[in-house]
């Protein structure tokens, strides 16, 4: 398994524009051969950030994912509305 965590901060008002963009990337994710979790996730406490967890096959289905036409198309109408973004990833260690 691939782990891809990403924090993003939306600038301030945004949310209501990028949390649709975003849950409808989340599910056209879902759909990809190697992409087995896309979980969306937010706390009150802190409302203009916004954490993904995600599990691919392995880091080829990841780059898949980043080359897909609904990942472009998202990424096009969120990046005007992100502050900040951090995105990590990681490889399972296998033994």
């Amino acid at each position: 398994m691939f782990a891809v965590v990403v924090t993003i901060t939306v600038q301030e008002g945004q949310m209501p524009a990028f949390l649709p963009a975003m849950m409808e990337n989340a599910r056209a994710s879902l759909a990809e051969p190697a992409c087995n979790r896309f979980d969306v996730c937010t706390d009150p406490a802190r409302p203009t950030e916004v954490f993904l967890y995600e599990l691919y096959d392995d880091e080829a289905g990841f780059d898949a994912h980043r080359e897909t036409a609904h990942y472009k198309a998202f990424d096009a109408i969120a990046a005007p509305l992100i502050a900040t973004k951090d995105v990590r990833t990681y490889a399972q260690v296998a033994g």
